[in-house]
C-alpha cells in the first residue's frame, strides 16, 4: 500500500457532488484539474471508467496500466493509461492504499452466473453505465464501455491465479485523488451490488470533488 494525503481543501473545490448508493455519474475533468472520490461510509466499491474526451476510443486500459507499473493494485503514483499508452490521469493522493482493476463490473449475466439465476434482474453496474451514457455529448457508446477500475474494492489474487472478492480495506472518509493529464470523461457506477462483500452488503453514497489547477 502507498498512502499519501492531499493538501487540497474541499471548500475550494469547483465541483462537490454526492453520488447516491447505486447511482451513476458522468462528468468532464479538464486537463490539470484534480479529481477526488471519497468513500463516505467505508467499504463501498466505485466502478469507474475514463475516456479521452477528444477520442472516446482511447479509453482506460487495465492491461497497459498494470504492465507499466509492474503491479496489479492501484495507489498513489499510479499512472492510469489509455489504450494508446498515453497517461489519462495520475493518482496523486490516496488514503486507502489499494484499488482493484481486475474484478470488472457486475452485470446481469455475472450476477446470474456468480450467484443465482434469480439474481439476473438485480440492479448492476453495467446497467448504470448504460443509463449514464444514453445521451452524452462525447460520443461514448456501449462499445466503449470496457474493463473498469474498482476504487476501494479488495480483490486478492489466489496463488492459482484466481480472483476472490473480500471485505474492503477502506473506511469512512478514505479517498483517492488524481490529476488529469488531458481532458477526460469520467463514468462512475456507485456499485449497487448486494451479493458480495465489496459493499459490505449495504451500498452507500460517495462524494466526488474537482479542483482547478
Amino acid at each position: 500500500m502507498s498512502l499519501l494525503e492531499s493538501p487540497l481543501d474541499p471548500a475550494t473545490a469547483v465541483v462537490d457532488h454526492i453520488i447516491p448508493a447505486g447511482d451513476g455519474w458522468l462528468h468532464l475533468i479538464r486537463a490539470g484539474q484534480t479529481f477526488r472520490i471519497v468513500d463516505l461510509e467505508g467499504n463501498q466499491a466505485v466502478d469507474t471508467l475514463f475516456f479521452d474526451a477528444a477520442d472516446p476510443d482511447d479509453r482506460y486500459s487495465a492491461q497497459d496500466t498494470i504492465r507499466a507499473q509492474g503491479g496489479i493494485y492501484l495507489s498513489a503514483g499510479t499512472e492510469l493509461l489509455a489504450l494508446s499508452g498515453k497517461t489519462l490521469l495520475t493518482i496523486t493522493a490516496d488514503t486507502c492504499g489499494r484499488h482493484d482493476t481486475l474484478g470488472g463490473a457486475c452485470a446481469a449475466e455475472s450476477n446470474r452466473v456468480r450467484y443465482a439465476l434469480d439474481k439476473a434482474h438485480m440492479h448492476n453496474c453495467r446497467d448504470t453505465f448504460m443509463l449514464q451514457i444514453a445521451d452524452n455529448p462525447w460520443g461514448i457508446s456501449k462499445s466503449h464501455v470496457g474493463h473498469n477500475i474498482n476504487f476501494f474494492m479488495n480483490v486478492p489474487v489466489t496463488p492459482e491465479g484466481g480472483l476472490t472478492f473480500e471485505d474492503g480495506v477502506s473506511a469512512p472518509g478514505k479517498y483517492v485523488e488524481m490529476q488529469a493529464a488531458c481532458d477526460v470523461v469520467c463514468l462512475i457506477s456507485n456499485c449497487p451490488q448486494l451479493n458480495n462483500p465489496c459493499n459490505a452488503y449495504n451500498p452507500t453514497p460517495v462524494r466526488v470533488l474537482i479542483w482547478d489547477n
